[in-house]
């Protein structure tokens, strides 16, 4: 298991850490001395999830607060709270995703449900918290993507899935869009001479909730359900190992992306980006996303 230094006195935003590689990276992070706010969609599923923790980590500082990345309004009230709080966030873990409803499901904001929760969402969060990311000494933004963005696409013409709605297309289009919106950030980073590190990750393959609770293994076919439990999986305790080392590895670089050394499994290690992230798409994903949302990039 990856060896993490104090995080004593840091605050960190963890999406999603109610369950999963959310939850291990909570736990492993809170017996690190950070304090953190589990950021997530159902509050007695989170507060279970600190209980847990809190059982095994002794003096461990989890706070749940709640927050609902398909929701616009949602992100905006969580964000304008720890504005208003004022305390810096070293580092915030945008982990929380869906995966491949069957159907396709729009938000209250009108987009297609994957690509607003995986993506959107995170991106909302990340820019309306700059302001107190920046004033942390070495403030982190870490990205959870997938081995899904190898097949990804971005369809700038039909985001939303209008014309064809493929569950699992969709889903590698959101994970592509969160690889290039952590390149993306890093990018912006560098030229304005922000301290902020962006880094991102995939856990390789996991049978996590995200799979396992979906309506999308209740309606799939025989084969693929067999594909999908006689494919090597491992723990999410190892699953997690990717995304803290990119948390919290000191040597870190801007723009680095953490994976399995054997794809979807084996020890974390700096990977390779995909084919599928074109250098052309950064900008452009960026301004859609600054369009889409209404929320553009602080001037900071």
């Amino acid at each position: 298991m990856y060896e993490i230094s104090t995080q004593r006195g840091r605050r960190v935003i963890i999406t999603g850490a109610n369950s999963g590689t959310g939850k291990e990276a909570a736990k492993r992070l809170a017996a690190a001395g950070a304090d953190i706010i589990m950021a997530v969609r159902n509050e007695a599923k989170g507060e279970e999830a600190r209980r847990e923790i809190c059982q095994t980590v002794s003096g461990a500082s989890l706070e749940v607060r709640i927050v609902d990345l398909s929701s616009l309004e949602s992100v905006r009230v969580f964000s304008q709270q720890l504005l208003k709080e004022g305390r810096p966030v070293d580092l915030l873990v945008n982990n929380a995703g869906i995966m491949a409803p069957p159907r396709r499901e729009l938000t209250a904001d009108g987009f297609e449900l994957q690509f607003a929760t995986n993506f959107l969402g995170h991106f909302a969060l990340t820019n309306l918290l700059l302001p107190l990311l920046l004033e942390a000494k070495n403030p982190r933004v870490t990205t959870m993507t997938s081995s899904a963005a190898m097949m990804g696409k971005i369809q700038f013409d039909d985001l939303h899935c209008e014309r064809s709605y493929k569950p699992i297309a969709a889903y590698a289009q959101s994970k592509l869009a969160c690889l290039l919106f952590a390149n993306q950030l890093g990018n912006i980073a560098r030229t304005r001479n922000w301290p902020l590190l962006s880094t991102s990750a995939h856990p390789g393959h996991t049978r996590t909730n995200l799979q396992t609770s979906g309506p999308n293994l209740g309606t799939a076919s025989t084969r693929k359900k067999l594909m999908y439990y006689l494919v090597p999986s491992v723990r999410v305790e190892w699953a997690t190992e990717s995304l803290l080392r990119a948390a919290v590895d000191p040597s870190a670089t801007q723009g680095n992306f953490y994976g399995p050394r054997f794809l979807l499994f084996g020890d974390p290690h700096i990977a390779k980006q995909p084919k599928t992230v074109r250098e052309a798409d950064l900008e452009r994903l960026w301004q859609t996303a600054e369009a889409l949302t209404d929320i553009p990039t602080p001037v900071v």
